[in-house]
């Protein structure tokens, strides 16, 4: 019954994306390849890099246009690239697991250094669940497919539960924080920004967050054809994300002021979240590849996902220019 369920489940995240204002496939056709349609979520170094506008300025002398689409999660990001409606995104660990399990026809094309506290099990502050193993027999809610699931499984694991053991509701990070708020659910998993805001609106407790259990690593996917048909756009890309990576470490501040007015967040929300994210996009390494593996296994034996993955299949692999890149 449970693989019944998952199999519904991906179908349905599938057919997420075009209610989220994904244009078909038949609309992706028509659009020329001049275009980089870039899918991104209200949080990480794409939407500094779409504030800066020079990744746009960049793409012009090759007569590229760029075209912005946000998704309100991991899993409806991926089936905009499965679908066709963008050619390139970010998101975090799991949501490439259950795509690649659904057949979509992605590349892992760059990585983020790790940020395991920028995702967190929150309960309600006046809650009198204290640990993980308070869990058992609760409600957790959270985004399926999303980074924050992999975060459940370990912490329940690292508790002494089974993913069994708990009753799980899957929502949305507006629909699971109205849940969060009315009650109906007992904790949330969450990633920042919708983190830090709840902790700072709503006072919700950290009961457990990603570190010394997960990396959250932060990864950058396109679709396979882009990449083999416009490698040198790719490469252009991941350039820029490292350079606003690298300028955002060092600019925590100038980022918050320039941040905060486009995730309609206050500017203390919006710090926290700036610090605790990881910058800098760098070409996989054989440990990352190991890290995404053990994830995928996981979801595989738990029946989260209904075949077993290998992804070292799905990385991409740069021409020469690439891979010297600074």
């Amino acid at each position: 019954m449970r693989t019944v369920i998952l199999r519904r489940g991906l179908v349905a995240l599938f057919a997420a994306a075009v209610s989220f204002g994904a244009i078909t496939q038949a609309q992706a056709v028509s659009n020329p390849q001049s275009t980089l349609r870039i899918g991104y979520q209200k949080y990480g170094t794409l939407v500094l890099l779409k504030a800066k506008g020079s990744l746009e300025k960049r793409l012009a002398a090759q007569g590229v246009q760029v075209q912005w689409t946000e998704f309100p999660g991991g899993p409806q990001l991926l089936e905009g690239l499965n679908v066709g409606s963008v050619d390139f995104g970010v998101t975090g660990e799991t949501p490439p697991v259950f795509a690649q399990a659904a057949g979509a026809d992605l590349l892992y094309v760059a990585y983020e250094p790790p940020a395991p506290t920028s995702e967190a099990i929150l309960v309600p502050k006046d809650s009198p669940i204290k640990s993980v193993q308070d869990l058992k027999g609760k409600k957790v809610v959270l985004n399926k497919g999303s980074n924050v699931h992999y975060l459940l499984v370990r912490a329940l694991e690292d508790a002494g539960l089974k993913y069994s053991d708990i009753q799980t509701i899957f929502l949305p990070p507006a629909d699971a924080r109205a849940a969060f708020e009315r009650g109906s659910v007992d904790a949330w998993v969450i990633w920042d920004p919708y983190q830090a805001a709840a902790e700072q609106q709503l006072q919700a407790r950290t009961l457990r967050d990603g570190s010394g259990i997960v990396d959250n690593h932060q990864f950058y996917l396109a679709t396979k054809p882009y990449t083999q048909q416009h490698p040198e756009v790719v490469k252009a890309l991941i350039e820029e994300v490292r350079a606003v990576g690298e300028w955002s470490k060092a600019n925590p501040q100038e980022v918050t002021t320039q941040v905060a007015p486009l995730l309609g967040l206050p500017t203390d929300i919006t710090l926290t979240s700036v610090k605790r994210q990881g910058y800098g996009a760098h070409f996989l390494t054989p440990e990352v590849v190991s890290a995404q593996q053990k994830i995928a296994d996981t979801f595989y034996q738990l029946k989260l996902i209904p075949k077993p993955l290998s992804i070292k299949d799905v990385i991409w692999t740069p021409p020469a220019a690439v891979a010297k890149a600074p």
